[in-house]
């Protein structure tokens, strides 16, 4: 009972000193103090924490909140959410909420955020009643100098696999440069093996193809196939002597090749089929002159090709 009442009288002796200071404050003209607080009681190391800021004043009155760089410690400023001026009844109401977070270790630590109120060049500056959290330790405490105790985990945690890019750009630089000083040893040696592939492919298409032009021409006794077959035969030997045989004429060519008797002999009896009437003794000598140029070409080609 007699604590009751002593508690009774101090919260009435409160209430009227604030009722005291609000009047005093009222008779010389300053402003009410805002009104701030901490949403919760309690508060762990790094854990937002929200602060509220309510000022109500006249509606005639000019009032900034604080932002992002005023002075917030022990706390550190994460953001806030920001309402806008509410008049009811001839009085504003601003009411402003800060995020906070705080990493220091006392027990209890306080708050007291100002508001600045602006009139014509003064500038008061008004700070509401500090407000209070109690810090919850998750560990126990320890006495001084002494280390706290470890607990052994030697569970695996698996671990997300990560691409190794510097390995591998090295394991790619590495390949590159093997393959350049391969090239570089035995360019000489592929090159022949894939120049002699080519003549060998080219040696078998013109068979193929002058095959095809002899055939023609024993079907139709045509001049217009013996050309077309001297055609391929001179394109093919400028591919495989690396020259302009296909734009040489017969005499040229003859001395070409140093004068030798097959070509001379063949290219004489096409000529006087292509530019001549052709006649039935002419035709045999078209057929042994597609043999001959037939077989000069196969002699060339195995002496290019030892």
């Amino acid at each position: 009972m007699g604590k009751r009442s002593a508690s009774t009288r101090l919260a009435g002796c409160l209430a009227l000193s604030l009722l005291l200071s609000s009047g005093a404050a009222a008779q010389s003209g300053l402003p009410a103090a805002p009104q701030g607080r901490f949403l919760k009681s309690t508060v762990l190391v790094g854990e937002p924490i929200d602060y509220e800021l309510r000022y109500d004043h006249a509606p005639d009155l000019e009032v900034v909140f604080p932002d992002s760089v005023a002075a917030f410690a022990p706390f550190e400023y994460t953001g806030k959410t920001f309402f806008p001026t509410r008049t009811r009844n001839g009085r504003s109401l601003d009411r402003t909420i800060y995020h906070l977070r705080t990493f220091r270790l006392d027990s209890v630590q306080t708050l007291a955020l100002p508001v600045m109120v602006l009139r014509g060049r003064d500038t008061l500056r008004v700070a509401p009643a500090p407000s209070r959290v109690r810090l919850l330790r998750t560990a126990p405490p320890q006495p001084a100098g002494a280390l706290p105790e470890l607990r052994q985990n030697l569970a695996l945690v698996p671990v997300e696999p990560v691409f190794n890019y510097p390995y591998w750009l090295a394991g790619g630089v590495g390949v590159l440069l093997l393959l350049a000083g391969g090239a570089t040893l035995f360019r000489r040696r592929l090159t022949r093996r894939y120049q002699s592939y080519k003549r060998r492919k080219n040696h078998g298409y013109f068979l193929a193809q002058f095959a095809r032009h002899v055939e023609r021409f024993d079907l139709s006794r045509s001049a217009t196939n013996v050309e077309r077959a001297v055609a391929l035969w001179k394109n093919y030997l400028a591919g495989l002597e690396n020259s302009e045989l296909s734009s040489f004429t017969t005499r040229e060519i003859v001395a070409y090749f140093e004068n030798d008797v097959d070509v001379r002999k063949a290219l004489s009896a096409t000529d006087k089929v292509i530019y001549g009437n052709l006649q039935t003794e002419d035709a045999k000598e078209v057929d042994r002159a597609f043999q001959r140029l037939r077989g000069f070409a196969e002699r060339r080609y195995a002496s290019v090709t030892q």
